[in-house]
């Protein structure tokens, strides 16, 4: 589908002058070069055959680490205001010697005073699931001890980098590492273990607060985490039950402890099959809702329940496994979906930031991630994907939708700048603004990459 240009005029304002527009990426899933670095959880899953579907490993990725002036390109090309990439923590820091990796360190201070060189504020997030294997050894986010090591990676990063970043995140999608990575075997670490991906949400959140304090003292520009917020539908009342348990486990379980409410009684009685919450110390949990100063909304889909045992369709990341306690449902996604089997669904982004406003009062919002895997007909030296031009239209009038109603919506990124290793599906889900050949590296501008140039010149 193609819009107008009167109507991608009306849609770009439809934005207050001050919002941010931005594109996304992440570490593992673009840099390549792991020899430069120490390994990562990411490193040691992907080496066992079948845990990546195509065999993928962190070499080439996208070859950002030598690529980002080009990747920078990519970015003013677009014209957007702000770049938001992750820190691999084994990069920066090498835990065999014990001592910052200075190359790495000189990695993200080029790729920082390249992006303000071009006029592109840095986003910065500490941690995108990278976590150094010499950690995961001392029991990763089941260690106590994570918590101070997250808050040393973060003096490192903030004694570096304060005076140039303009916007931190601290962890992103603390709910996948937990639930996919710990209760299931979808990703890295690959437990399996339903009481390991509790422990692991806990000590994430105090890892965030211990580092927020450490941003403070450095008197950084903005701060704050990001989480993958979604909204539960059923149209069946014999779900209701499960309704709430998922909403809780996706939702509303992180923004009680951002907020200061803990773990309530409900997560409490609805997990205790799996724990008693026994590692849970008030002082620490007190320094889980340290303020932040905004809340990034990564949504793609939402999640849609019915009675039953079966899994019929192939969706990533929705299954009952990823919700321990959910009970006799499938996940089910009606159509349109994405290449992912995630429902194309842009209400469920406004209802999602109006429940999410309410739920943490006072707190900025920015949209962090969005964007879909669609099929890419490359004629010539045109890539078409009308499929992704069409989902961030929609989602983009979505974010619109909700700041006319006073949601405080400051913030969107794209995701993602380019192709890259998505996870466990490998190189084959390209979620892309601009297609890569995965063998010589090149890039190339989709419609998706034309349209939102077009959208920003139109502000």
């Amino acid at each position: 589908m193609s819009f107008e240009p009167n109507e991608i005029k009306q849609l770009a304002q439809r934005f207050p002058s001050k919002f941010t527009f931005g594109s996304a990426t992440a570490s593992w899933q673009i840099e390549g070069s792991s020899q430069s670095r120490g390994s990562s959880v990411w490193d040691d899953f992907a080496a066992i055959q079948g845990n990546i579907k195509d065999g993928t490993v962190a070499d080439p990725a996208c070859d950002s680490v030598n690529r980002y002036k080009e990747d920078i390109e990519l970015l003013k090309y677009l014209g957007v205001d702000t770049y938001r990439f992750s820190v691999s923590w084994p990069r920066v820091y090498d835990f065999k010697n014990d001592r910052p990796n200075q190359a790495g360190l000189d990695y993200y201070s080029n790729l920082i005073d390249g992006l303000i060189e071009a006029g592109i504020k840095p986003t910065l997030t500490m941690y995108h699931w990278d976590l150094p294997s010499e950690l995961q050894e001392k029991g990763g986010w089941q260690w106590p001890g994570i918590t101070d090591e997250f808050a040393k990676y973060a003096e490192l990063l903030a004694s570096k980098f304060a005076d140039r970043v303009d916007t931190w995140a601290t962890l992103n999608e603390p709910w996948v590492v937990s639930f996919l990575g710990h209760a299931t075997k979808i990703h890295a670490p690959g437990l399996g273990d339903p009481r390991a991906g509790f422990i692991s949400a806990y000590y994430q959140l105090v890892a965030h607060g211990k580092a927020m304090k450490v941003l403070r003292d450095h008197n950084v520009n903005r701060a704050g985490t990001v989480l993958n917020m979604t909204e539960i539908l059923s149209d069946f009342e014999e779900c209701a039950g499960a309704v709430k348990h998922v909403d809780n486990l996706q939702n509303g379980m992180w923004l009680d402890m951002l907020s200061g409410r803990g773990i309530s009684d409900y997560t409490k009685e609805s997990t205790k099959e799996f724990t008693d919450w026994s590692f849970v110390n008030e002082e620490e949990l007190k320094l889980a809702s340290e303020p932040i100063d905004f809340l990034g909304i990564n949504y793609y889909t939402p999640n849609r329940i019915e009675p039953g045992e079966e899994q019929e369709s192939f969706i990533v990341g929705q299954d009952a496994g990823v919700y321990p306690g959910s009970g006799n449902v499938k996940f089910v996604s009606r159509e349109p979906k994405s290449l992912m089997g995630w429902e194309v669904r842009a209400e469920s982004l406004t209802n999602t930031l109006r429940a999410t406003a309410k739920a943490l009062p006072g707190v900025p919002l920015m949209v962090t991630e969005n964007g879909g895997a669609f099929p890419d007909q490359i004629d010539g030296d045109q890539v078409h994907d009308p499929e992704r031009v069409d989902y961030y239209f929609q989602h983009l009038s979505a974010c619109a939708d909700a700041i006319d109603e006073g949601i405080d919506l400051q913030g969107y990124y794209c995701w993602s700048l380019m192709d890259n290793i998505e996870w466990a599906e490998g190189l084959e889900k390209r979620f892309g603004l601009f297609y890569v050949d995965h063998q010589t590296q090149k890039r190339t501008a989709k419609d998706s990459a034309k349209f939102i140039k077009e959208l920003l010149a139109n502000r």
